[in-house]
């Protein structure tokens, strides 16, 4: 005996159980487009097409190619994220800017994943990345607000909104959770030490494979021990990257072996990666050469440097800027439990 088929998602059925939370999300994005208004920021809108749709090592895009007039033909990607063109903006001297539109993600789906998804990016020139942290409070609060809701909720845990959220480096984590400490595997250039890393974490209970880097055991610690239990009660800011796991983010000050990052969590659930940003060409060159290296090494392909993108950065002013999954926040405040059902209209699976 087979199963029957779910019904489509354009089925009425299917579309009045999913409705509410649409509306809702109508009722979020205006709000969240007049917060920025009220706050003098310009809502720009990038092009989806990019040269390079970014150059971390585990993001995968959708690529495509323009044909000339003359046949000629170039590759061309779905951007994974706005921030190229949006620091390209900076650059050319907006100073307070937000984009909310689509982007895509390739071999992602599931519960909190979708291959089109919607992001929240926004930028301040001349403010530090702490200002970000309260502006992702004051979201949070207004999400909640237009929901009608006092408390999120996903998976069994519950998180107060309207709760000044915890902040939580990197390394206080990794301690309070892995009994690992991670900034001694930490060098002050930034290197890092994998047996090291590795040893901890395998007296922490996690598998360690001999061909894992340092960046896959770390992964493996905040994954396993961490992010899961980040945001309970009230939001978490985990802040204080390692330099190697920050590849647009600009060093702390005080602290070379850290970087200017932090990511929301409400509910074990990622929202935001925010970051003092990077503005040194030559050594964002650097970061996006060895995060290409590294995808050429897992995955045996690469994507292309936007050197335009490069050259603008070179002219950038000190900014601090922020990536928010937009579906995701909605998700939280309305109570959905998969991101499908806050998309008007899903892209079908294969």
């Amino acid at each position: 005996m087979t199963t029957p088929a779910a019904s489509p998602w354009w089925s009425p059925e299917r579309h009045a159980d999913r409705r509410p939370f649409l509306i809702a999300r109508n009722r979020i994005t205006r709000a969240v487009r007049e917060w920025f208004g009220t706050r003098g920021f310009e809502e720009v809108e990038t092009a989806a097409l990019q040269v390079s749709p970014g150059n971390e090592a585990h993001l995968h895009a959708f690529g495509t190619e323009a044909i000339g007039h003359d046949g000629a033909r170039s590759a061309l990607y779905l951007h994974t994220s706005p921030e190229f063109a949006a620091k390209t903006l900076l650059a050319a001297g907006e100073t307070k800017i937000f984009s909310l539109g689509k982007v895509w993600r390739n071999r992602e789906r599931g519960p909190l994943h979708h291959p089109e998804f919607t992001m929240l990016e926004w930028y301040r020139v001349g403010e530090p990345y702490q200002t970000l942290m309260t502006d992702c409070a004051d979201l949070l609060k207004l999400a909640a607000e237009m929901a009608g809701t006092t408390s999120f909720a996903f998976r069994g845990m519950t998180c107060d909104p309207f709760a000044e959220p915890e902040r939580l480096t990197l390394a206080q984590a990794f301690e309070a959770m892995a009994g690992i400490d991670l900034l001694a595997t930490v060098a002050t250039d930034g290197s890092t030490d994998r047996e090291a890393l590795a040893a901890a974490a395998r007296a922490a209970g996690i598998r360690v494979a001999e061909d894992d880097t340092w960046a896959d055991v770390f992964s493996r610690v905040l994954v396993e021990k961490i992010e899961p239990f980040l945001g309970q009660g009230r939001a978490t800011v985990l802040c204080e990257y390692p330099t190697a796991e920050a590849a647009l983010a600009r060093p702390k000050p005080a602290d070379a072996r850290v970087a200017e990052r932090f990511e929301l969590y409400a509910c074990g659930v990622e929202l935001a990666n925010a970051f003092g940003e990077l503005t040194d060409a030559a050594e964002q060159r650097r970061r996006f050469e060895a995060e290409m290296a590294e995808k050429l090494r897992v995955y045996g392909e690469t994507y292309p440097i936007d050197e335009d993108f490069l050259a603008a950065l070179a002219h950038m002013p000190p900014a601090s800027g922020s990536a928010l999954g937009f579906d995701r926040l909605v998700m939280l405040a309305t109570g959905a439990t998969r991101i499908e059902q806050v998309l008007w209209t899903p892209v079908p699976e294969p």
